[in-house]
């Protein structure tokens, strides 16, 4: 039997998707506390999914997807994006992130999802793809979603009428930024730790202008064909103005239509801004330089 103050825990994890980082509730040391929490919450949050979505189906998810949809899905966009010597490695990673968020999938996700606010969201991505309702009114409508090196799409992926969406590749994109060049195994150095570099206040915008870079890329067949089409794209607005100014992206993807590299010209439109050094970091690396010469 449960106490009232881990079932009201409970409950406003239901609604929210807030838990408590002490998990105060729940008996024994911190320890103790946050197995029990995490186990209590998911539970309850498997069986409320399972209680909405009852008698829902979603969209079919057609039986050939998988690595070799994905890679043709990020191939371009990797290629553009890195040099020659690291594609492969970071495509082999790209090519097996995608995780299909359907019926058959759900459970074993909001099972193994480590953070409490992540499984909440699949959850409401999930309830939203087979029409039921959410579990909060504060819940996203979202369809996608990426965590480190793992990209969660739901089933609406299939029916997206958008001919310049695309989901795969707005969260792959995403991945440039979560994941640490070691991860897949490139070289990494203090200066270079991500895959990309990308601005924090831009990484939506990177994203954004990936995904609709790349439906250009993939049904043009001539350079005015993707100036006509990049064009066509900034003709209406595709994208909340809470999450990103639509213009901006509109302006970046057709300056990319337009360039060599479009890719690289997006990258180039969300890199990090430069801020003034301080005076620490000024002798910091200093002090880096003269230890790298002293070990050469």
């Amino acid at each position: 039997m449960r106490s009232p103050s881990v079932a009201s825990e409970i409950t406003r994890y239901l609604r929210t998707g807030d838990a408590d980082i002490d998990a105060r509730a729940w008996p024994g040391d911190i320890f103790e506390r946050g197995k029990r929490q995490h186990a209590d919450l998911h539970e309850a949050l498997v069986r409320e999914v399972r209680r909405l979505a009852s008698g829902r189906a979603h969209a079919p998810v057609p039986a050939n997807v998988g690595v070799e949809f994905t890679r043709a899905k990020v191939e371009p966009m990797v290629r553009g994006l890195f040099r020659r010597d690291e594609q492969d490695l970071v495509l082999a990673t790209l090519e097996k992130s995608v995780v299909y968020v359907t019926t058959e999938t759900i459970e074993s996700i909001l099972w193994n999802e480590r953070c409490e606010r992540s499984a909440w969201d699949l959850a409401n991505m999930y309830l939203l793809s087979v029409g039921a309702k959410l579990l909060g009114k504060k819940a996203a409508r979202i369809v996608g979603m990426s965590e480190e090196t793992t990209c969660y799409v739901a089933a609406d992926y299939f029916t997206e009428d958008d001919l310049f969406a695309d989901f795969i590749v707005h969260e792959a994109a995403h991945i440039f930024h979560n994941c640490k060049r070691r991860t897949v195994g490139l070289h990494e150095t203090r200066r270079k730790e991500w895959l990309l570099d990308i601005e924090f206040t831009k990484r939506e915008t990177f994203a954004y202008s990936c995904e609709a870079y790349a439906r250009i890329v993939d049904r043009a067949k001539s350079p005015t064909e993707r100036r006509e089409l990049a064009a066509e794209y900034g003709l209406k607005r595709r994208i909340s103005a809470d999450r990103v100014d639509p213009k901006e992206v509109a302006s970046i993807v057709a300056e990319a239509a337009n360039a060599r590299n479009g890719w690289k010209t997006i990258l180039a439109r969300c890199a990090p801004i430069a801020r003034p050094r301080t005076i620490a970091q000024v002798i910091c690396d200093l002090n880096a330089n003269a230890s790298t010469t002293e070990r050469m």
